[in-house]
């Protein structure tokens, strides 16, 4: 079910569908998603679907983790990632292969403590977790060069355009409902520019943190 084979067909399947950083393939090619799911979904792990977590979560489709990753990395390498909503780890662990810092906000203890094993288990050391509410952000260690949401928002939150640096990236998902806008929103020199990407299906960002 985890064979290398079945990776290989979700990568070119994911290059069919239009990625096409070499970096980013790769790293989805090699992080083990059926880590991240329960043991009775593990058989499901390499199809490109999303797959419940607990808790009403998701882990994101491999394309959608791809497709946020590389508008994240368009410009260029990044230091400073913060990620909102850690959920099962999995794109945390994707970005975490590929940036120099990624700091991730989760809203659900128990599903962050999972996480945070998973992690370790992979030997991925540059990772620092905080329990508490993605709206807010973490701005005691902002800004960041890059800013990814794995929920979608009814409007973008302003605490996280605060905590963009200059020239920074933000991706984002914003909408109410089942569908909603896939954002990519640049802190530029006089304001932000935004750019509206793709229809998208994430889980609704809710505020307070849960145990």
């Amino acid at each position: 079910m985890t064979s290398q084979r079945t990776r290989e067909r979700l990568i070119e399947r994911l290059y069919e569908e239009g990625l096409s950083n070499p970096r980013v393939l790769e790293v989805i090619r090699r992080t083990p998603r059926h880590l991240f799911v329960d043991e009775a979904l593990a058989h499901r792990a390499y199809e490109d679907t999303a797959l419940p977590i607990g808790h009403n979560q998701t882990i994101s489709q491999p394309y959608m983790v791809g497709r946020m990753t590389e508008l994240l990395l368009a410009s260029g390498p990044l230091d400073k990632v913060l990620e909102i909503g850690t959920g099962s780890g999995y794109q945390t662990a994707v970005l975490a292969q590929l940036v120099e810092r990624v700091f991730s906000v989760e809203r659900i203890q128990s599903l962050q403590d999972k996480a945070k094993e998973r992690l370790v288990e992979l030997n991925l050391r540059n990772v620092v977790f905080r329990w508490g509410d993605g709206w807010e952000g973490w701005n005691a260690l902002g800004p960041y060069n890059g800013i990814i949401v794995t929920a979608a928002a009814a409007e973008v939150p302003q605490a996280l355009l605060d905590q963009l640096a200059p020239g920074g990236r933000l991706v984002i998902p914003v909408g109410v409902g089942d569908v909603q806008e896939l954002l990519l929103i640049i802190r530029e020199d006089d304001g932000y520019s935004r750019h509206v990407l793709d229809l998208v299906r994430f889980v609704p960002l809710l505020n307070g943190p849960l145990a």
